[in-house]
């Protein structure tokens, strides 16, 4: 009988308040964790939107999983601080008490190995996977130690109501009073899609990006610490007309039955940044061999096409190994210009860059909620 699947939190900080408190071990900052007894129990981490909401992917992957494996059983982590919860782990030198991470981007592996020297992810051994061929050869993390698998990918642009605004066309129009007071954006250092929006204005503006910013706060940008933030609690409230996602939005909207007219996609300049989402394992994992059986599952056609339509992403897998659907394709939308950092080019850089947005920027976030119960990978 398969048993039942269950989701845990853990606590944790922001992307760059953890790293100050790496250098001294304290039990109130990093409670121990129950580990598992049965050794069948694979410990996934992911972001909440994965396990959380009217239809997850994350149940449909633990049901098809488990039925494909009648012995094995799935507990979520869904860590507060996402990925800075395990740098700190590591510089405390203490067990990650995890298996695999689901939802890892190629900036979040870039700033652990920035804030760590140790190997938190070990490098994929990709004859354990049938299914490693399938995967986009325009889809790559550029990780020179291949620590992570590409499993699906988004870009970030702009959603907005069309009957209230039209879409601005560059990113200086975001600067023009008719834009002021209309946006909802996000902490970089706290959310995925607002770091994808960050490293989007670095891409446009260079060094000048927070004399971009600083435009934008002059025309009363509001910032939230995580998506779930801005575009849950604000923006489907309608208290502004636009806010930063993803530009598959409409896929979500319209299996919700939400207006479509105030889904519009706009994304200034033509362009959208690439957020690619992959899966790795854990170096000290005691349960590898259960860990890839899951990687591979992730890489076939059915889970891909439910991580797709759920989670509303691009899948990583080649057009030929997938149906996902004439909605999908009529709604999830491609900028005509596609923006990614490399890891190169993020290495060394992204650190510094969310060191000064924070500096300029930080104390103008707004966290109104009584307790944080998100993740950082929002």
């Amino acid at each position: 009988m398969r048993r039942r699947t269950f989701v845990r939190g853990v606590g944790g900080g922001s992307m760059l308040a953890v790293a100050g408190c790496l250098e001294r071990e304290d039990e109130d900052d990093e409670p121990e964790e129950a580990q598992p007894e049965d050794e069948n129990t694979l410990r996934v981490v992911t972001y909440s939107s994965m396990v959380t909401g009217e239809t997850p992917a994350g149940a449909v992957l633990a049901e098809a999983f488990e039925e494909e494996l009648p012995d094995a059983e799935i507990e979520w982590i869904v860590p507060e601080a996402g990925i800075e919860h395990y740098a700190q782990r590591a510089r405390l030198e203490a067990e990650m008490n995890a298996d695999v991470y689901l939802g890892l981007t190629p900036a979040e592996l870039v700033f652990l190995d920035e804030a760590v020297s140790a190997d938190v992810f070990e490098r994929l051994e990709r004859e354990r996977l049938e299914r490693d061929g399938r995967i986009r050869a325009d889809l790559s993390f550029g990780d020179p130690d291949d620590r992570a698998l590409p499993i699906d990918s988004g870009y970030v642009g702009l959603v907005y109501d069309e009957s209230v605004l039209e879409a601005p066309e560059t990113f200086e129009d975001l600067l023009a009073e008719e834009y002021a007071g209309t946006v909802l954006a996000q902490d970089p250092r706290r959310s995925a899609p607002g770091r994808a929006f960050l490293l989007s204005t670095v891409a446009a503006y260079g060094n000048e990006f927070v004399d971009y910013w600083e435009g934008l706060r002059e025309n009363d940008v509001d910032v939230y610490e995580r998506w779930t933030d801005s575009y849950v609690d604000e923006y489907l409230e309608e208290t502004r007309p636009m806010v930063v996602s993803y530009t598959t939005d409409r896929i979500a909207a319209n299996a919700a039955d939400r207006s479509m007219e105030r889904h519009q996609i706009a994304t200034p300049d033509g362009q959208g940044y690439e957020n690619v989402e992959g899966v790795a394992v854990f170096a000290d994992t005691g349960r590898r061999e259960l860990a890839y059986e899951f990687v591979d599952f992730l890489l076939s056609s059915q889970i891909q096409t439910e991580i797709a339509i759920r989670n509303a992403q691009f899948p990583a897998l080649e057009r030929q190994y997938l149906d996902l659907g004439t909605e999908f394709t009529a709604f999830a939308r491609q900028p005509e210009q596609p923006v990614r950092f490399t890891y190169d080019e993020l290495h060394g850089n992204l650190t510094g860059w969310l060191e000064e947005w924070g500096e300029e920027f930080g104390e103008d976030v707004i966290d109104d909620r009584p307790e944080i119960d998100d993740t950082g990978t929002d």
